[in-house]
Order: C-alpha cells, then sequence, then structure tokens
C-alpha cells in the first residue's frame, strides 16, 4: 500500500477494536485523522460477526482490506454462486461508508498448490464511498512467492503540507549553559528543606524548586523555530 514518498508517522490502535485478526492503524494528514483496517477472517467468520456487532463508529476509515475466505460471485465470475455471508460483508462494509472496490486487474488472489483446486478470489478491498482521492486496487500474482496469496496494493494521495514549530534550547557550551547551571545550582543549595514534616510541605517545596528551574531556563534558554515539509 504505497502512501507516500515522506516519513509518515502511523501508529497501531488496540483500544478501539481488540480483536487478534483485526489490524486498526491510524496516520495524520492536513490536521485529520484517517483509518486503515486489515481482516483476516478464518471459516467460521468470527470476525465478521465482531464487526457487526461493534458499537464503536469509525470516521474517516478510508480502507477494509484482507482475507475474508468468501468465495461469490460478486467478486469472482468464475464462481457461479452468492454467499449469505457476502451480505454480512457488504452490511459492514456500508457502516463504515465503504464500498467495494472493483480491481484494476481482475485475477485469482489465492492460489491453489494442488492443481485439482481452484484459484481463488477471497482478498478484497473496500474504499471509502465517494472518494475521488482512491484509485481501484491492484492484484499482484507474481509477488506471492511462497505464499498462496498475492498482494493488493493501491496509493493513497496524502496532501503536502509545512510544519512549523518550536522548541526552547540551550546551545552545547554556550554562555546560556552556565548561567542556567549555576543559577539552577544555586537554587538547588539555597533550598530550604529543614522543615519537612508532611506531605503538603514537601509538595510546596518541590513546587517551589520546579519554578525556580523552570524560570532559569527561560531566563536563559532560545525559542527555535524548525520548519519542515511533511506529509504526516
Amino acid at each position: 500500500m504505497s502512501i507516500s514518498d515522506y516519513p509518515l508517522s502511523i501508529s497501531l490502535f488496540k483500544d478501539i477494536i481488540n480483536y487478534k485478526n483485526i489490524l486498526l492503524v491510524l496516520f495524520f494528514n492536513n490536521n485529520k485523522i484517517f483509518w486503515l483496517m486489515n481482516v483476516y477472517s478464518h471459516s467460521s467468520y468470527s470476525a465478521l460477526k465482531y464487526l457487526k456487532d461493534m458499537k464503536v463508529n469509525i470516521h474517516n476509515l478510508l480502507i477494509m482490506t484482507g482475507d475474508f475466505n468468501i468465495c461469490d460471485s460478486l467478486w469472482d465470475s468464475f464462481f457461479p454462486h452468492h454467499s449469505t455471508i457476502s451480505d454480512d460483508l457488504i452490511i459492514i462494509a456500508d457502516l463504515f461508508n465503504l464500498n467495494l472496490s472493483i480491481p484494476a486487474n481482475q485475477v485469482s488472489t489465492r492460489y491453489s498448490d494442488n492443481i485439482n483446486d481452484s484459484n481463488l478470489v477471497i482478498d478484497l478491498m473496500f474504499l471509502q464511498n465517494r472518494s475521488n482521492k482512491l484509485n481501484n486496487h491492484s492484484i499482484h500474482p507474481n509477488w506471492h512467492l511462497t505464499s498462496d496469496h498475492a498482494p493488493l496494493t493501491i496509493t493513497i494521495p496524502i496532501v503536502k503540507e509545512s510544519v512549523i514549530s518550536s522548541k526552547c534550547s540551550i546551545i552545547k557550551n554556550s554562555e546560556g549553559k552556565t548561567a542556567f547551571i549555576k543559577n539552577a545550582t544555586i537554587s538547588i543549595k539555597n533550598l530550604d528543606i529543614s522543615d519537612l514534616s508532611d506531605i503538603n510541605r514537601l509538595e510546596f517545596i518541590v513546587n517551589k524548586l520546579a519554578s525556580k528551574i523552570k524560570s532559569t531556563w527561560e531566563k536563559n534558554s532560545k525559542t527555535i523555530n524548525i520548519m519542515r515539509h511533511s506529509k504526516s
């Protein structure tokens, strides 16, 4: 799945969907959150049952993809039947505002080692509904190597943006660093710790020291503006 030519920060989330066969990740772009979901549904279809019963609404889910283990004439012209499990999958996709993606090259996605078994289309991709940013995905049968499944790919366009940030810093071996260390040392030496009778007194002393350290840091540090071109 091609996302960007630039480094992109992607995070894995388990607090929203905590299921072993469902991977949910997010990335930021143009101050918005976007989600990607990968699903493995074995023959009992427990992952689909989990998604169908799930109450969480995930906004901006761009793609749901994976091995759904469902043969159906909807996506495989060589398979003559329709499955009721497919109806559940379409309902789930609709709940996430997704449509079935028709691959640019309509070939099998699962290849059998047994010549008596047919190759299948069971790896699918669903894309955000009414999106003019996402084109149809591609299937790569020559890339499956030792796996019996062919990889699916799609390109997600990322908006290039300038990210401006700032930080306070003290330059190494500078006069500011020397002054900061000197003033911080004086603050620690002059700290009155003769009375530590209770937790309130201890908290007062700690906060007082923190305030003095913060003050001398702000006095001797410099604000540095950082601008970088990013797609994350």
